[in-house]
Formats: C-alpha cells, structure tokens, sequence
C-alpha cells in the first residue's frame, strides 16, 4: 500500500512540474507577443523581428523556448524557417488567458481606458452587430493585419487593407459607404486608429475589439 501510495504522489509530482514547463514559458510576455502573432498565421523569424519590434537574436531565443514547451513547431521552405503554432488548441489558451486576465487585473481595463480617452467619438461595434451588417451588406469590412495574415485567414466579406495602406485605399472608397475596421484583436489598437482617420475624411466608420480568433470562437457555437 506504502509503496502505491508513493508511486501515486510520484506522479503527481511529476505531472505537476510537466505542466509548469507551459507556465514558464507563458511567464514571458515577449512570449506572449509571438504566440499571438502566430495565432494570425505562420511566420518567418524575420516577420516576427519585425511585427514584434524585437531583435533577431531575441526572437530566436524565445521561439527555442516555445519549441522546448511544444508550443510551436517550424518547417523549412528554401532558406527559411517558418512557425506556426503547435496546437489550434493554444489560440484556445490564449483566449482563456486574455479573458482571465481583463478579469482579475484592473490595470488592464485602466490602461485601455487611458489610450481609448482620445477615441470617445468613435463608436465599437459588437460581433454580432458586424455580422447583421454584413449580411444586410450595409457595411464595408476593413481587415487592417498584413497581407500574408489576411491570406492565410480572415473574415468571410472582409477586405485586406493593411495599416500602412489605408490612406490610400480611403480614395477608393465611396463617401456614403459605412465601414468597420478589425486588426489582431483585443491586444491591437490599430482598429480605432484606422475607424478615426477615416471619421476624419468624412466616412461614416467604426470599430470593432475582436479579431479573427474571436470572430471565429464566437460562431462557432
């Protein structure tokens, strides 16, 4: 019985220090960051030194990291190493993580608050408020992430103007037409940036706080 016993907190133990292994690895939030960037899509060392602001040699020490927690895996094509995530389940954790987080942390809703103070014009529309005016085909839908991302995936009726693009494409757009700006999601600001800029130019436009991920988490069920 002694022996069973012990045998069975063995296990424990090390069923408990296994599952640390991921805890470590999302203490970082540089980490983070990357997870996130590849929920978007696959992506080069290079792409992420540059959408994450990082130097070449950091990312590589956190993306070896992740690969030790099998939280990403790569494939080769030429001279490029490509990552993507190891799991569709980790955009999962991912989420669970943000809503716990907005939850529990009240710094979190403060920081928000101070950086959306100077965006009080600007009005955020729900998934489903988006969806009912995708399907009155009332809207103009504006996908803000790079090009690559929105190829890999993006909501279904959405337009890929990437960030660095949307001067130019507010020439083409007709005046009367009224428009919903999405980017990464809730970690991403550039969808109040962009509705802002073209509230500017006259249109009517709008926000929305979810992305992708969550877009397709939420019609899911």
């Amino acid at each position: 019985m002694t022996d069973r016993l012990d045998s069975a907190n063995s296990l424990k133990e090390e069923l408990y220090r296994q599952l640390s292994r991921i805890g470590k690895c999302l203490s970082s939030d540089k980490r983070l960051e990357i997870l996130n960037l590849l929920s978007q899509g696959p992506k080069t060392v290079e792409k992420l030194t540059t959408a994450s602001g990082m130097n070449f040699a950091n990312v590589s020490r956190h993306l070896q990291v992740l690969l030790d927690a099998k939280l990403v895996k790569f494939t080769k094509r030429g001279t490029y190493v490509i990552y993507s995530l190891a799991s569709p389940a980790i955009v999962d954790l991912l989420t669970s993580l943000w809503r716990i987080s907005e939850q529990q942390l009240p710094e979190i809703a403060r920081l928000k608050d101070d950086f959306f103070h100077n965006f009080d014009n600007i009005e955020t529309l729900t998934m489903d408020e988006v969806m009912e005016k995708l399907h009155t085909e009332s809207v103009i839908l504006l996908d803000l992430r790079p090009k690559e991302e929105y190829e890999t995936s993006h909501i279904e009726g959405a337009i890929s103007v990437p960030m660095e693009e949307l001067e130019y494409y507010m020439r083409e757009l007709p005046k009367d037409a009224e428009i919903v700006a999405y980017c990464r999601g809730p970690l991403c600001a550039y969808s109040a940036i962009a509705a802002q800029k073209l509230q500017a130019e006259g249109f009517k436009a709008y926000r929305m706080d979810e992305g992708l991920n969550e877009w397709q988490e939420h019609f899911a069920h």
